[in-house]
């Protein structure tokens, strides 16, 4: 029964996804496609989710990165203050904040960056506890 209301679930979320890239303008569509790219190619294991009203993505229970779309940038959350500091040579052309990394939508989206900035946010997460036998 589990796995059938998880699959229902996952459905009822993906439309949810849908939806939200459905109401962005065109442009910025196109850039939440690109970011659910890459975020999917970083963490293949992760599910799309509907988290505070923006998709998001969940790796083992957890939410492993949000994603959105605005009027004229595309944010990644969260980045947190030692992934900063730990990337700050490639993300000082862009705005940050203490949670978020802002990709202006007139210029290219750094997709190298959003995977490795996903595969340090997996690093973050507390792992999945093996259940004992």
């Amino acid at each position: 029964m589990k796995s059938q209301t998880s699959a229902k679930d996952a459905k009822q979320q993906a439309v949810k996804v849908r939806n939200y890239f459905a109401k962005q303008p065109p442009s910025a569509r196109t850039r939440l496609k690109q970011m659910r790219g890459a975020i999917r190619a970083a963490a293949p294991g992760g599910t799309e989710v509907i988290s505070y009203g923006i998709p998001a993505f969940r790796l083992n229970g957890r939410i492993l990165v949000w994603y959105a779309a605005w009027k004229h940038h595309t944010s990644l959350y969260p980045l947190t203050a030692a992934e900063r500091r730990a990337k700050s040579a490639a993300l000082k052309s862009y705005e940050t904040s203490k949670g978020t990394v802002r990709f202006p939508l007139d210029e290219r989206l750094p997709v190298g960056l959003v995977k490795r900035l996903v595969k340090a946010r997996i690093a973050e997460l507390p792992q999945k506890k093996e259940k004992a036998k």
